[in-house]
Formats: C-alpha cells, structure tokens, sequence
C-alpha cells in the first residue's frame, strides 16, 4: 500500500476510527500513561510535535494535562486531522494548537520542540532507510536532547513468540478465539503493509535516525514504546 492509498484509507475510517479502535484503547491507554512521566522535566511552556497523530489521542491526553504546552498537529489524512481539530475545539485547547495536513518533512520551518510523540506511523514505511529518514526528520525538528516517544508493531515475524502472540492479538481483535484462516489473513495483510521489525532492529533505525540510544519503556501484544533524546546519529 503506497502512501495515497494510506492516506484515502484513513480518510475513508476518519469518523469511526475511534469506535473501531475500542478494543485497543487499553493498549493505548497504558501507553499516554506513562507519557506524564517521560516529559515530567519538560518546560512548563513546553512545545510538543505530534506525528501522525491520527484523531489526536495523545494530544488530548497531554493538552488536558499540562494546560501551558503547545502543540504542532502534524498528520498527512485531511479527513483524520478535521476529527482531530474538531475535538481540540470541543475539549478547548485549540488556541495551543498548530495543524498541518501534510508530512513531518513538509512541516514550515518555525521554533524547534522541545518533545515528538510518534504512536504506530513509522511501522507503515517499508523500506528501511525511509523510515530512519523519518526519524532525521523528526529529529531535525526537536530542540537539542529533545525527547522523542515512539511506539510500533514489532516482533521477529515469523518467530514462536511472534505466531503465539498474533492468535492472542486476533483472538482479542474479535473477542474470541478465531479461525485459522482469520489469523492468516492477519498475518498476510501485515507482510504486505506494514513493516514489522524486531524490537532492537526498531531501536537501530531510530538511533540511526538521529537519537540516542532509545529505551523501551513499554509492552502490549505487539506494541512496543520507546523513548529516546534527540542526537547527531545519521543513516547509514
């Protein structure tokens, strides 16, 4: 699936993406958790930059959290970002609020962040050095040792842990333990559109991508959450 096909999917899912997604909120859940902790030394006018941040969880977690952060709203779905704009108006922190339909690497160039959330977008850019791309081009918008959080599918495919862990996963995609076929059609439809790595392979590209050594702070199924500080690693 190339990037426009990506983008009408998202489209397409924009306004039942989140009753879709109930049965993963408690990931989820977990994840913006501890998010509180990992920025707990930000500034108090911190600047936070959300990629592909879908409808805008993360960012409605953190903006009623710390109510003197702002935010730069980045994610290339139009239909995905009005949801995300809509709730940042319905729960009053669109003032702290930038949008931008579009990619990280087409974001204006403007002050530095002091932080980057990245929630299950990188996993969607199947070829590597893109992917550590990505990340460079995240990084290049952070402020020196600027933390970023990110989290992805990732498991060594094709593993026992990983073939145990997909009929949990599927089983509790549909509450319920499926099929054979069902779990094959899972397990199809990620080799085809989603790259999924081994968590230190994960870890490779990020540093490469110009962080430091990042630290999984977080498990749930196949999610794995990293955080790491800004760097000068480059691609290689």
């Amino acid at each position: 699936m190339n990037q426009e096909e990506l983008n009408a999917l998202f489209n397409k899912q924009a306004s039942t993406y989140e009753t879709q997604h109930t049965k993963l909120a408690p990931i989820h859940d977990g994840l913006y958790f501890q998010l509180e902790w990992i920025f707990s030394e930000l500034p108090r006018s911190a600047h936070i930059l959300c990629v592909g941040l879908g409808i805008g969880a993360e960012l409605s977690y953190l903006a009623n959290r710390f109510p003197n952060w702002r935010f730069t709203a980045v994610e290339p779905s139009g239909a995905m970002l009005d949801v995300c704009r809509q709730k940042a108006q319905n729960e009053g922190y669109a003032g702290r609020c930038s949008f931008h339909e579009g990619y990280v690497e087409t974001l204006p160039e403007a002050e530095l962040h002091d932080a980057a959330t990245c929630f299950m977008v990188s996993q969607f850019i199947l070829a590597e050095e893109a992917r550590c791309n990505f990340f460079r081009a995240i990084s290049d918008k952070l402020k020196p040792a600027g933390i970023l959080v990110s989290a992805d599918l990732s498991s060594a495919v094709g593993s026992f842990e990983y073939k145990e862990l997909l009929k949990t996963w599927v089983s509790m995609l549909h509450a319920a333990n499926v099929s054979a076929e069902a779990i094959e059609k899972t397990h199809s439809a990620w080799a085809k559109d989603v790259a999924i790595l081994p968590p230190e392979e994960v870890k490779s590209i990020i540093k490469r991508g110009g962080f430091g050594t990042p630290v999984q702070f977080y498990q749930s199924g196949f999610v794995h959450a990293w955080f790491a500080k800004q760097s000068q690693y480059v691609c290689a």
